[in-house]
């Protein structure tokens, strides 16, 4: 039986520039602790303006102690979600800057 990622990893052979299956992909890759490869999908996909991954990847960053980079993601994410009208996500991604507070500083 093929696992989530399997199958997710299958539709993207038919579907390579799917947002929203590489997202999902993305996250299998964090859940299996595979983080260099979830964070490369969702840089990608933050180049390419995907809201969702700005909170993702800020959260893996964070995980990763990385939190000067999650910071920059958040205040990326959260400009880009003003303009795209996207007010929970910056609302999501302001929370979590919030809480970063003087972590790794």
């Amino acid at each position: 039986m093929p696992t989530r990622r399997e199958k997710i990893e299958a539709m993207l052979q038919a579907e390579p520039r799917d947002e929203f299956l590489r997202y999902s992909l993305a996250c299998e890759y964090d859940n299996e602790e595979r983080y260099d490869e979830s964070l490369t999908l969702f840089e990608w996909l933050m180049s390419d303006r995907h809201i969702a991954s700005f909170l993702r990847g800020a959260q893996l960053l964070a995980k990763l102690d990385r939190i000067g980079e999650a910071r920059t993601v958040l205040r990326t994410g959260i400009e880009l979600a003003r303009q795209q009208g996207e007010a929970h996500a910056a609302g999501e991604m302001g929370e979590l800057l919030a809480s970063l507070g003087a972590l790794g500083e």
